[in-house]
């Protein structure tokens, strides 16, 4: 829907939770959005993405005026302390008014109801204007990642030097990753294993969980010990532009000594990846020199950019 005579100031504009019923809505403004770059995914994911009636640990804020949807955007808890917020979106007729403050604003208050520390998002690299407005909203760069896309394959195997193992060994995989390098790049942070595109901080507690519920990785070297971990979050299907069903294994971390090790790392996944019938991958890892380099020589394929991460102290906030 259009609206004839925009809003002019922010008191003219309602903020309220958003419903299935406002979907129309939300699908004409997304779909003004990112049209050079394949589209905003809430257009054809808002009924998924939106929350159930009554939940208490995501709320989706909307901007309204009338019947038009100004502004969007959600906050997850991801866990006791830490939120995630998500999907900020403002209309173009509705810009400079000051809408994607009074959103964040929102957001702040909700999650420091909830007892929130700290929250963070995700920008893409190449949003200029969306990494200039988070920091003028507080946020201060967190990290970045990138994604490595290893191929699903039954018969892969790791490098000759090293022993591949997948299961319960969380002892040895938590103190690898309390350890490693891509832990300190990464500020401890790795894919939440229900909320998709979110990060927050890893816990032993997660990689017990996962063991029981997912896969944990670990590749052993004689004489060395450990020289990689990682784990499976989740999977999913996704519908491609042809309308073919695709589905994915996602895993939520890689960390590695070397290239062998991301090489037996990736052999892991990949067998992982056939096993449960994927058709693709991917893996969060380190977006540095390093271990971008290290996942390419060692044969997956690996995202075009990177994804950045920026995080604000609520805490200061309140106490401010």
């Amino acid at each position: 829907m259009s609206h004839s005579q925009p809003a002019t100031s922010l008191a003219d504009l309602e903020v309220r939770r958003a419903t299935q019923d406002d979907a129309d809505a939300v699908v004409d403004l997304t779909s003004r959005i990112w049209t050079d770059r394949n589209g905003d995914y809430l257009t054809h994911a808002y009924t998924d993405w939106l929350e159930e009636p009554g939940a208490d640990s995501k709320h989706t804020f909307l901007a309204v005026d009338g019947d038009t949807v100004a502004g969007i955007v959600q906050a997850v808890m991801l866990s006791a302390d830490e939120a995630w917020f998500q999907g900020l979106r403002v209309h173009p007729e509705y810009r400079r008014l000051g809408l994607s403050r009074r959103l964040n604003d929102a957001c702040f208050d909700w999650a420091l109801e909830r007892g929130a520390t700290v929250g963070r998002l995700m920008i893409f690299s190449w949003n200029a204007p969306a990494l200039g407005a988070t920091r003028s909203a507080g946020f201060d760069p967190a990290t970045e990642f990138r994604w490595a896309h290893p191929e699903p394959d039954a018969a892969a195997e790791p490098a000759a030097c090293d022993a591949l193992i997948v299961g319960d060994h969380v002892d040895r995989a938590w103190r690898y990753w309390t350890h490693s390098d891509a832990r300190d790049h990464l500020s401890g942070l790795t894919l939440d294993p229900e909320e998709s595109w979110a990060v927050r901080e890893l816990t032993r507690a997660d990689l017990e969980w996962l063991a029981d519920e997912r896969a944990v990785f670990t590749v052993d070297r004689p004489d060395q010990g450990v020289v990689a971990t990682g784990y499976r979050s989740r999977t999913y299907e996704r519908t491609t532009d042809d309308g073919t069903t695709e589905r994915w294994a996602e895993y939520g971390v890689g960390a590695w000594d070397d290239v062998d090790a991301a090489r037996s790392l990736f052999a892991g996944i990949a067998r992982d990846a056939a096993d449960l019938e994927a058709d693709r991958t991917r893996v969060l890892i380190p977006e540095s020199v390093e271990a971008v380099s290290d996942a390419s020589y060692a044969g997956a394929s690996i995202s075009e950019e990177p994804d950045f991460v920026l995080a604000i102290d609520l805490a200061g906030l309140e106490s401010s």
